[in-house]
């Protein structure tokens, strides 16, 4: 062969893996962006699913009479949604609902902005910055009255953030339940944060004690019979448990929906 023919052979070669690799970027483009409205559809709809089982309404939305049809579990999630829960902008800091678009809000994105956040002056959930607003969810019961408000947390697990909600119920100290949905923990272990069975332990339990002071805790060993603010460690996962204590201490002190929490009980939403 000589050498024009073989670098007119290299030259091909590359030209063709140029323009494979032009249309597969190009198809690549094009299917991520077809696929964005589905993406963010599922995200809503999981979203929704959680703040449901924080209220101890995602059975409701599940009973059979409410999926008439087969596979229609997800519409029956939205308008038991839609039914029942409100969702109001709060202003962190004060504690205030304030005016914003509770659809359109992304906590971890404002978090990453300094100018809707704050660094914590004491961070023991590892949150590293706070955004300065949160959406919180008011449930409604049938006979529209306030049943549970749902409040999202996140903090430090063992490997990375964990982002979940707590519901309360209209008190807001007793638990209705801790739901977590977004999470990279150790299957097994810091992952069991998931299993029903200790999901099962939370309601009931109260935040706070007598005196206004958080008291919730996670007992290494298991709480005694009757505590109503201790909750069972997650077994071989300290750090975990750990981080799911100091979240919810940070969430419910001055710094996370303390504010929100105190001008709720002095005179509701008004």
């Amino acid at each position: 062969m000589s050498k024009t023919k073989k670098t007119e052979t290299v030259a091909g070669t590359l030209i063709f893996v140029l323009i494979i690799c032009l249309v597969c970027a190009a198809l690549v483009s094009v299917a991520a962006v077809g696929l964005k409205p589905l993406q963010t559809a599922n995200k809503l709809l999981d979203k929704q699913t959680k703040i449901l089982e924080a209220s101890n309404l995602l059975a409701v939305a599940l009973k059979p009479e409410n999926i008439k049809v087969a596979g229609s579990e997800d519409k029956s999630i939205v308008s038991t949604y839609e039914k029942y829960v409100v969702a109001k902008m709060i202003d962190l800091d004060s504690g205030a609902i304030i005016d914003g678009d509770v659809n359109a809000f992304d906590e971890r994105k404002a978090a990453r902005d300094v100018t809707q956040s704050i660094k914590p002056k004491n961070d023991m959930a590892g949150i590293n910055r706070r955004a300065n607003s949160a959406v919180v969810y008011l449930v409604k019961n049938e006979q529209g009255q306030l049943n549970t408000i749902v409040l999202p947390i996140l903090g430090m697990g063992l490997w990375d953030l964990m982002y979940g909600f707590v519901g309360l119920e209209a008190d807001l100290n007793t638990v209705s339940s801790v739901v977590y949905s977004d999470l990279k923990e150790t299957p097994g272990l810091g992952a069991e944060v998931l299993n029903p069975r200790w999901k099962a332990l939370w309601p009931g339990k109260k935040m706070f004690n007598e005196q206004g002071d958080i008291a919730i805790k996670i007992v290494k060993g298991g709480a005694k019979e009757g505590d109503i603010h201790g909750v069972d460690a997650l077994s071989g996962a300290t750090l975990t448990s750990n981080g799911v204590e100091h979240t919810l201490h940070f969430w419910l002190g001055d710094e996370g929906y303390g504010p929100f929490i105190s001008k709720f009980k002095d005179g509701g939403l008004d």
